[in-house]
């Protein structure tokens, strides 16, 4: 299976460990992500309702160009990178003044887009046209020790015009592949409320009361690690829990692995090739398998 792949800004620079274990993974699934050449940002989730919405038009409608180039849907890890194409590529076939308005963008710079292209995240790629199975005949240390939460964040799932990846409001794909792994699922309430996203750069208080809403509830309901599908989410879940610990004066300690790291743990895959050196809430202090496989 061969995809375009749209790593975007944040995949490339803060949290690169999620592009090397997704491609470690994918080497394992038989799935090869081809990036597209001289991709740019997607235009950023806080452009879309900027004042001058048809830039972020403009810059995700040149990555579906590029895409449609190589014939092939495109596939992104990010949520909001995700959302903000498949945005405007449902803009494009939907609302005529919007289409004219990429056509004329991407026209003056010798491009041109037909809709062609599919926008997919690749966690769905990964229960849908792998399967469950499949990823279940690549386990070889099934990750009996592991309570996962499973984080879904706002945009994997919602909103359901565009994304018809799963349930809303209760969603349970993310579950089903943690318990294919080996691990238990750990239900809890705030698994699709927001963690603040992009306000960690313009009211990180909010932020750092979203996100410690998120990681009490889920350590409440027994979870000793939590999974991500966005860059974006693992940031303030991740890299921000140290500065939640010293606000609220409460500790928590909860590992945030990227949905594809979770997967090469169970896969056997080394630390290198998954990046969990990366991660600023060390996996080795809870999950004793972590310890097991990074140590190889």
């Amino acid at each position: 299976m061969k995809y375009a792949y749209f790593p975007g800004c944040s995949v490339h620079s803060t949290t690169k460990e999620y592009d090397v274990s997704a491609k470690a993974i994918c080497k394992v699934l038989d799935i090869e992500l081809v990036e597209v050449p001289d991709w740019n940002c997607c235009g950023a989730i806080d452009a879309v309702y900027s004042q001058e919405p048809q830039y972020s038009l403009a810059l995700a409608a040149r990555n579906l160009a590029l895409a449609e180039k190589m014939q092939t849907d495109i596939v992104t890890l990010c949520s909001a990178c995700y959302f903000t194409l498949a945005r405007t590529n449902k803009l494009f076939h939907e609302n005529a003044e919007a289409k004219a308005k990429i056509t004329e963008a991407l026209s003056s710079i010798g491009l041109t887009y037909s809709g062609n292209v599919k926008v997919r995240h690749l966690l769905e790629v990964l229960l849908t046209d792998v399967g469950i199975e499949k990823i279940k005949s690549k386990v070889k240390t099934p990750l009996n020790s592991y309570n996962v939460a499973s984080y879904y964040g706002c945009l994997l799932v919602r909103p359901v015009d565009l994304s018809h990846f799963d349930n809303p409001e209760h969603p349970t794909r993310m579950d089903d592949l943690v318990e294919a792994l080996g691990a238990s699922k750990v239900e809890y309430y705030s698994k699709t409320k927001c963690c603040g996203a992009s306000m960690a750069a313009t009211d990180e208080k909010t932020m750092l009361e979203l996100s410690k809403r998120v990681l009490i509830d889920a350590k409440n309901s027994g979870a000793n690690c939590m999974i991500t599908a966005c860059p974006l989410c693992h940031f303030n879940l991740d890299a921000k829990q140290k500065d939640i610990e010293a606000k609220f004066s409460q500790k928590i300690g909860l590992p945030i692995l990227h949905f594809t790291q979770l997967i090469g743990l169970a896969f056997g895959i080394n630390n290198k090739e998954l990046g969990l050196n990366r991660n600023v809430v060390s996996p080795l202090n809870i999950l004793p398998k972590a310890k097991e496989i990074v140590a190889k």
